[in-house]
């Protein structure tokens, strides 16, 4: 099973959400989840697993079934350092256990070039970062998702879910 995440925040919480599908081709998810959270944190550029981790820990709570890999909405790997980012954070909580890819729409300073891939028809490039899966075959996977814009269909999903749930 794949889940993918996303936070969307307000004032003073946090909207986390999910889309839990089993193949990187489907349109539609199995299923979605949507929980509030407290914003543990303020945003700091490079840290910003303090404010998402705790939110998709949460998340993840509510779902049951055995997870092959999770995308995030951001940086597993920062820049050329790679530098630990939010997904490798989320997947040094799951003990290594989930293979975590990272879909981020702009670059970290000194992002290199090869984490750029192209979905659908579009020319902006994504940035996927990966561990406990090949970069390159995380790239081919996120390529393969269903969609024909930039950003693939389950992933615009997800981030129009958490958003749409934040403004209620």
């Amino acid at each position: 099973m794949i889940l993918a995440v996303d936070v969307a925040y307000l004032k003073d919480a946090a909207v986390v959400g999910g889309v839990l599908f089993r193949n990187w081709t489907d349109e539609k998810p199995i299923r979605e989840i949507v929980l509030s959270c407290a914003v543990p944190d303020k945003y700091l550029s490079g840290q910003f697993y303090r404010r998402e981790l705790p939110c998709i820990a949460a998340l993840l709570k509510q779902v049951p079934e055995a997870l092959d890999c999770i995308i995030i909405d951001g940086f597993v790997y920062l820049g050329r350092a790679r530098e630990p980012g939010l997904g490798k954070h989320l997947r040094d909580l799951l003990e290594e256990k989930v293979a975590v890819i990272g879909v981020a729409k702009t670059p970290f300073k000194d992002t290199p070039k090869s984490c750029e891939v192209r979905h659908g028809k579009s020319d902006n490039p994504l940035y996927i970062t990966s561990d406990g899966i090949k970069e390159e075959r995380a790239k081919l996977l996120i390529k393969s998702m269903h969609g024909k814009g930039r950003i693939p269909t389950l992933l615009k999903h997800v981030d129009r879910l958490t958003k749409t749930s934040a403004l209620h």
